[in-house]
């Protein structure tokens, strides 16, 4: 599935995974964030931290009738406030989508599957 802009000049696709490694760069920018996790559970209670290649598993675009959903799967840094996180990471996404490639993002859900020592 892709969104597809109509210009002036011709037709803009672009695909769920382009929106995804963007979003998912926006995201891992924020404090308190680990990394991005797999939407896929758990697998032996070990949530998996993705490289930046790979941030669309961690990331569902929806679209449904012109409206875009974002499902956002992080792990976040123990001792901090996970709620504010979880703020501070849907504000920049959405800004940052916003700028980057004019969509209008209706929702960003997410979703903490885990909480980490950072290690800096």
């Amino acid at each position: 599935m892709s969104i597809e802009i109509n210009t002036s000049d011709g037709v803009v696709t672009i695909t769920n995974d382009v929106i995804a490694t963007i979003a998912g760069g926006a995201a891992v920018e924020c404090y308190g964030i680990v990394g991005m996790a797999s939407k896929s559970q758990i697998k032996d209670g070990i949530a998996e931290i993705l490289k930046k290649e790979n941030y669309s598993r961690g990331i569902v675009v929806r679209k449904d009738n012109n409206h875009l959903h974002i499902d956002m799967y992080i792990i976040v840094s123990y001792g901090t406030k996970i709620s504010e996180i979880a703020h501070n990471v849907q504000s920049q996404v959405k800004y940052t989508l916003e700028k980057t490639l004019g969509l209008e993002i209706d929702s960003i859900n997410i979703y903490i599957q885990g909480v980490r020592v950072n290690k800096d």
